[in-house]
């Protein structure tokens, strides 16, 4: 039963992944790649009885979208086996991520944020004040009118996930492991060391998105003042790949990527590790974290889905 509650599961989290309605024979690859082996007519039974529960809907013949019931329970479902999701979805985002940063070319991982239309110059102003501070992922976001996911009255913001990192990493040859998630401590604009840090691989939840909820960040301060704490993130290189990694992240920042905050064996208050070279990077969720404290309407995607770089550089 838990088996066969795991590919209902399954099923609503890739449903959740799409903006568009998906068809039983692309669930069926969906799910392979996620090891459940199911034909389409075995996905079609699964997908009747979650069209009975009233947790999807069929769109005419183009396939299913979720209903508002199945984004609930795709969230609340089986706390044991969600344990290792968030670190999952964000490890295939960076995969799907083909971005080069010496052609400034191909498709990056984006957070997907929206908030009413009455509220958007308050967004705008409270993510201008990161893109100031300097402590967004990247220099820039992206506002969006005209997708599926965004109500009608709303407006959509689009902010480069930092998962995007990884995916050029692997493709440069270099294995890295996307570690914990954490508050920063900035005193008078120097990083000073981690407050508190949650492991990827041991949550049911984004830990910065668990930071920002429980209102354990104060990025407008630092934004003002210079002082303050914000969200940062750890990944761990292997050492001997330290000199591909300067050079990557050379490439990137020459295409507006803001990182590293540090990076070397021992830094802030982390362990010493002489074989694991530590990349800190402040995260694009802090243009969120800061828009939150400021009491804003925001709703946040985490990890959205992949989009051409080109696509963010546009000018609004």
């Amino acid at each position: 039963m838990m088996r066969t509650e795991r590919k209902y599961i399954e099923i609503l989290r890739i449903l959740k992944e799409h903006r568009e309605p998906v068809g039983a024979k692309r669930l069926s690859e969906l799910m392979a790649e996620r090891g459940f082996i199911l034909s389409d007519r075995a996905v079609q039974y699964y997908l009747s009885y979650l069209d009975t529960m009233g947790f999807t809907e069929k769109i005419g013949n183009q396939g299913r979208l979720l209903t508002p019931a199945g984004w609930q329970e795709t969230d609340n479902a089986l706390v044991d086996d969600r344990i290792g999701f968030v670190i999952s979805k964000l490890e295939r985002l960076a995969y799907r991520s083909t971005f080069d940063p010496a052609t400034g070319t191909g498709d990056v991982a984006y957070n997907l944020s929206i908030v009413p239309e009455d509220s958007l110059d308050r967004t705008r102003a409270a993510f201008d004040e990161v893109k100031k501070a300097g402590c967004g992922f990247f220099s820039s976001y992206r506002i969006v009118e005209h997708d599926i996911r965004i109500p009608k009255g709303s407006v959509g913001i689009i902010t480069i996930c930092s998962i995007s990192m990884d995916g050029v990493f692997q493709r440069d040859g270099v294995p890295v492991k996307m570690a914990y998630g954490g508050r920063l401590e900035i005193a008078g604009g120097v990083p000073k060391r981690f407050v508190d840090l949650i492991g990827y691989r041991g949550t049911t939840i984004d830990p910065l998105e668990l930071f920002i909820s429980s209102g354990l960040t104060s990025i407008n301060s630092y934004c003002k003042t210079r002082s303050g704490i914000a969200l940062a993130n750890v990944r761990e290189v292997p050492s001997s790949a330290q000199q591909q990694v300067k050079v990557t992240i050379k490439k990137m920042k020459q295409c507006g990527f803001i990182f590293p905050v540090i990076l070397g064996n021992q830094v802030f208050n982390l362990p010493h590790n002489p074989y694991r070279l530590s990349i800190i990077a402040f995260s694009g969720l802090n243009f969120i974290g800061n828009a939150v404290e400021q009491k804003i309407d925001i709703k946040t995607e985490i990890g959205a889905g992949t989009i051409q770089f080109a696509k963010v550089m546009e000018t609004n």
